[in-house]
């Protein structure tokens, strides 16, 4: 055991969690309407417990233990086998239980983007632990754990795909998930209202982009070089992405909105995770400046052309940002092509499916969606019988 990676995975840890309990509910919250925003809070919130309990009964087990290519098998389930001695590479297992959980934590998490203002708690509750353990654990295996699209003997492809933080495992199958309930649910009943708490979502979005230090400088798994490059460019890409937003946004509309720069620094910040650890500050750059004008404009294309009512963008801004980041892999040369397409053709498909069959299913035993009425007068009160502000908006 290596006590600095160690002590480096410790804090990552923590920092991953952070991004969820609060920058993600808070970067959520602001964005939704004053009537919904502790809604948003209890689905984070929900979901953050949830999954703790299945990563530690099935997940991790599911994604990282020996099993064969396509799962990791039942083996460790309740980390049965794990002990504060058993190592990780440098570091105890225990501890690199802990960081994965942090990562099964929010992407079911960032699903919720997708949802709120007229979704059903229990519906967000069944389906958010079912998609965890059937979509997640299992490409999380074939990618990190060492299953069907990482390489060697047996594998789909010659080469591992290169996805270091999580370009596929975490963005591409939340924001396909988000896509794909978005598309049952339908829109919103009022679809125009504007960011109850821009503020809110900025203390958010600052959150996010430390929190994502750990995200992305936690997966070298090590305190050395590889951590503290893959940190710069993440932040250089943050600031880059935040920074083009901005400028598109103003040539668009003629003015920059808050909501729009830190939205721009969350587009970059997962346009950046797969290629986190491997790219160097000028490949950084680039990905960052192209990241905030290209998934800005698919926020129109997807709200406006295909009409449909992914509420916070999740697609566009976390999809969008995850499969192009996993693009310039190898465009850069750090990945094969065929790997890295294929991975996102394998993942995508697997994704859509499974994510179609679970909401059939838990829509045949609970409401998927709330009804008119519950909707119109907000979730916070109606599903949770509290509310934020004495105020009506």
């Amino acid at each position: 055991m290596n006590g600095a990676d160690t002590a480096w995975i410790i804090v990552a840890t923590a920092l991953v969690l952070f991004m969820t309990l609060p920058g993600l509910a808070l970067f959520y919250g602001g964005l939704v309407r004053a009537r919904n925003v502790l809604s948003v809070f209890m689905q984070c919130f929900g979901i953050a417990c949830l999954m703790s309990i299945l990563w530690l009964a099935f997940g991790y087990s599911i994604a990282f233990g020996d099993g064969n290519l396509y799962w990791g098998g039942l083996d460790k389930m309740f980390l049965n086998g794990v002990t504060e001695d058993s190592l990780f590479g440098t570091i105890p297992e225990i501890l690199f239980f802990a960081f994965q959980m942090t990562f099964a934590i929010i992407t079911p998490a960032l699903i919720v983007g997708a949802y709120v203002e007229r979704i059903g708690f229990g519906f967000v509750m069944v389906f958010s632990g079912l998609w965890m353990l059937i979509v997640y654990a299992p490409v999380a295996h074939w990618i990190w754990g060492g299953g069907l699209l990482a390489g060697g003997e047996g594998a789909l492809f010659a080469n591992g795909v290169n996805d270091f933080a999580g370009g596929i495992v975490v963005h591409q199958t939340a924001a396909i998930a988000a896509l794909v309930i978005a598309v049952f649910l339908g829109p919103r009943a009022s679809k125009n209202k504007p960011p109850h708490n821009p503020g809110m979502v900025m203390i958010g979005a600052g959150m996010l982009w430390v929190g994502w230090f750990g995200f992305n400088g936690g997966s070298e798994l090590a305190a050395n070089g590889g951590a503290a490059m893959a940190i710069t460019v993440t932040h250089i890409s943050a600031a880059t992405a935040s920074l083009t937003w901005a400028l598109y946004e103003k040539i668009k509309y003629g003015k920059a909105s808050l909501v729009g720069i830190v939205t721009g620094t969350i587009a970059g910040l997962a346009s950046i995770t797969p290629a986190s650890g491997s790219v160097g500050p000028i490949e950084a750059l680039i990905i960052g400046a192209i990241a905030g004008v290209l998934c800005q404009e698919m926020c129109g294309l997807i709200k406006n052309k295909l009409k449909i009512d992914d509420t916070l963008d999740v697609f566009a801004v976390h999809g969008v940002g995850g499969i192009f980041g996993i693009v310039m892999l190898a465009v850069f040369g750090h990945a094969a092509w065929s790997a890295q397409l294929g991975g996102l053709l394998v993942v995508g498909i697997w994704t859509t499916v499974m994510t179609t069959v679970l909401v059939l299913i838990v829509k045949a035993f609970m409401p998927l969606r709330v009804s008119l009425e519950d909707e119109t007068n907000g979730l916070d009160l109606s599903s949770h019988g509290e509310r934020a502000y004495d105020i009506t908006s």
